[in-house]
């Protein structure tokens, strides 16, 4: 059955943008046939715990002697590593927080990003994940577009595309939602309008892109 990771990560259980956003493409996924999957991980609500050694940033082969894994920690990260590659796609849920990504998030990439497991760093080619689509769907409360004050300040998105996509190969598709806080900052009052057109725009390829990945598994 086709199957869909949906990760969110928002602390924001009320009126977040990148959780009704995912959710409109979960929400699509799953009206393409009763055979379409969600399963859910929400990152903010049952957090991962951080990683209790380096040691789990290398697959065991990989490993020096010295370093011990605990047997809770490594079972999690075989958990998390299994729903990645069960999934047929994965929706990442990323609001930008600070000019990165929540906390959760990164705990759940430095899970998965694993040296000799699903990214490659000696001679035995590591990527099973190649080609896997990512959408990651990354809420800002500002604009961070080229000409922006903002510009070269987003350290979200680059770093989880030089994770997911260039390290693992999947292949990420980005969707952003700017000027979130257009409604709640005086200074960003006049961006109102322009906030709305990015939310709408950012819906609509909700819709588009769960339709046509959704479309290629049935």
């Amino acid at each position: 059955m086709p199957t869909l990771l949906h990760l969110d990560s928002s602390a924001d259980l009320r009126n977040s943008v990148s959780r009704a956003l995912t959710a409109r493409f979960a929400t699509t996924w799953t009206e393409i046939s009763t055979e379409h999957l969600v399963v859910q991980r929400d990152l903010h609500l049952d957090p991962l715990p951080h990683l209790p050694t380096n040691a789990l940033h290398w697959a065991p082969r990989l490993r020096t002697p010295e370093e011990v894994v605990p047997a809770d920690a490594e079972q999690l990260q075989n958990v998390l590593l299994d729903e990645l590659a069960k999934a047929d796609v994965v929706l990442i849920g990323a609001p930008m927080y600070n000019w990165g990504m929540p906390s959760t998030l990164k705990a759940w990439i430095d899970y998965v990003h694993v040296g000799g497991v699903t990214s490659t760093v000696d001679e035995q080619p590591a990527q099973p994940l190649a080609g896997k689509p990512a959408v990651v769907v990354s809420s800002r409360g500002a604009s961070y577009g080229p000409g922006t004050p903002g510009e070269n300040t987003d350290h979200e998105v680059p770093s989880l595309v030089q994770s997911l996509g260039i390290s693992m190969g999947m292949d990420v598709t980005v969707v952003t939602a700017e000027l979130t806080l257009a409604t709640r900052l005086p200074a960003l009052n006049p961006f109102a309008g322009q906030a709305a057109d990015e939310l709408e725009k950012a819906a609509k390829s909700m819709v588009d892109l769960a339709q046509s990945l959704g479309a290629k598994f049935q």
